[in-house]
């Protein structure tokens, strides 16, 4: 076993991690960081259709199974800098209101508002370098044919965390929505936190560590002081932080009350798990007669008043290769090369509410196999929503010349998932406190897109950075005895 010589071990090194641990260093904690996955190679391979979609070199290949026990293989990435290298660099607030209980649509508030968030939502955009780009001249002629199409709908700017340098190297422009840069012009929790954090003396990084269950003191399982890894090792701290993600953070929670006994005191244990979101997404494709030449696209997104819980957001850069990797194998190269010539791609984002029912299952009686138990059924009011703004969205293309085919992504896009140890002040309705700290547990604290009791309409990757960063600098304030 290790000597106890970390102020805090965070598990997981994506936007809420590695926020933290950023926090945490720079107020001379010693933090160590383990993460499951290693570094991505910076050889321009993470740039690669081929092997980013059609092969699926770098994405997890652990199967789950849904609530009908049908096998699937969700979009999760295990590497330093978790899914932010592969994100779409979107990186937007939560409105104020989205913090706001919204009971007809399922939605709990959050214990904090927009305002206590605020502060942090500056740093994480300062650290993340949050820019906005103009359209190129062919999105920016489409958007305005869809306002005259409805005056209900409004556009506005995306803010991306990217380099306007990369508009002088095409391969990372075309391809820095779902794939990793090779170059650090796409923001993310590696190149711009974890990557100053190295060579603090505070600070280590270990990756290809896998955490299997948490260590508590000799005498009370209600304190939390350590993990152990796959390998066998053991590392004791002044308090650990789950950031291992939605899918992965309650399993390892589930799991521990199990084992210690703890699952049949703690009033929130049915909720570890619970509540689990992932936004309702369709993939929208508008094909036009013409061929278009934009690059980087993914510079707008378009609100209406008529689906308050929505957003239809501009993909990246199409073409026949990656419209190729989403196409039936037997669709011919040449009429693939046709369409990703003359398509533009959105993704419309619908709030998707909570349900208990909706959760995550470290087991399941599946022979170690974890459950994603998600119906959208059971969501009626964001499935509604969903299906009544691609209808709109559609009409909208339609009058401005193009014809729109949408596919709902379904439970294998996993990219939003959130929600599963949701943050709130009654233990009875929540597993995590407004602070982070896991609900009757001394020294857990939860740093990732879990604690998210609402999705929003929006990505969720910048609120997940914020919660982080304050997560980092409320428990890099407390005397080190304390840090429990």
């Amino acid at each position: 076993m290790s000597e106890q010589n970390n102020d805090f071990i965070i598990i997981g090194s994506g936007a809420g991690g590695a926020a933290a641990a950023y926090n945490l260093v720079k107020a001379g904690r010693r933090v160590l960081l383990l993460e499951k996955g290693d570094r991505l190679p910076r050889d321009g391979s993470t740039l690669d259709v081929k092997q980013v979609f059609a092969e699926g070199r770098f994405k997890n290949q652990q199967p789950w199974v849904d609530s009908q026990n049908r096998q699937f293989i969700p979009s999760e990435f295990y590497n330093v800098g978790g899914k932010t290298k592969w994100y779409g660099a979107a990186l937007l607030r939560f409105s104020p209101h989205e913090f706001e209980p919204d009971p007809q649509h399922q939605c709990p508030g959050w214990p904090i508002s927009e305002k206590d968030l605020a502060p942090y939502y500056d740093q994480a955009e300062s650290l993340m370098a949050v820019t906005r780009f103009d359209n190129e001249p062919e999105l920016q002629q489409l958007v305005e044919r869809v306002l005259a199409s409805d005056s209900a709908w409004r556009a506005d700017s995306l803010p991306l965390g990217l380099k306007r340098e990369i508009l002088e190297h095409p391969e990372e422009a075309k391809h820095f929505d779902g794939f990793a840069s090779a170059c650090g012009f796409k923001s993310d929790a590696e190149w711009n936190l974890l990557d100053d954090l190295q060579g603090e003396a505070d600070f280590t990084l270990l990756p290809g560590q896998t955490v299997t269950g948490l260590l508590p003191t000799k005498d009370d399982p209600a304190h939390i002081i350590g993990v152990v890894c796959a390998d066998g090792r053991r590392h004791l701290a002044g308090g650990v932080i789950l950031a291992a993600g939605a899918m992965s953070s309650p399993r390892l929670l589930q799991d521990y009350l199990e084992a210690s006994g703890l699952a049949e005191h703690l009033p929130s244990t049915a909720l570890v798990g619970a509540n689990f979101k992932l936004h309702v997404n369709s993939a929208l494709l508008g094909f036009s007669p013409f061929k278009k030449s934009d690059v980087l696209r993914k510079t707008a997104f378009f609100l209406n008043d008529k689906f308050p819980h929505s957003t239809v957001q501009c993909l990246g850069w199409m073409d026949g290769e990656i419209l190729a990797t989403q196409l039936p194998a037997a669709v011919p190269k040449f009429v693939a090369r046709a369409m990703g010539a003359r398509a533009y791609g959105f993704f419309v984002t619908t709030e998707d509410g909570s349900h208990p029912d909706n959760r995550v299952i470290s087991c399941g009686g599946h022979g170690g196999v974890p459950v994603l138990d998600y119906e959208i059924d059971r969501l009626p009011p964001a499935q509604a929503e969903h299906r009544h703004i691609i209808q709109a969205f559609g009409a909208g293309l339609r009058k401005a010349g193009m014809l729109g085919v949408s596919r709902y992504v379904g439970l294998a896009g996993t990219a939003h998932a959130l929600g599963s140890l949701i943050t709130g002040a009654d233990p009875k309705t929540s597993v995590v406190d407004a602070d982070g700290q896991v609900h009757g547990i001394q020294g857990l604290f939860v740093a990732d897109g879990s604690v998210l009791p609402r999705s929003s309409r929006v990505n969720p990757a910048l609120t997940i950075y914020a919660w982080g960063l304050r997560l980092g600098a409320r428990l890099g304030r407390r005397e080190i005895g304390n840090a429990g």
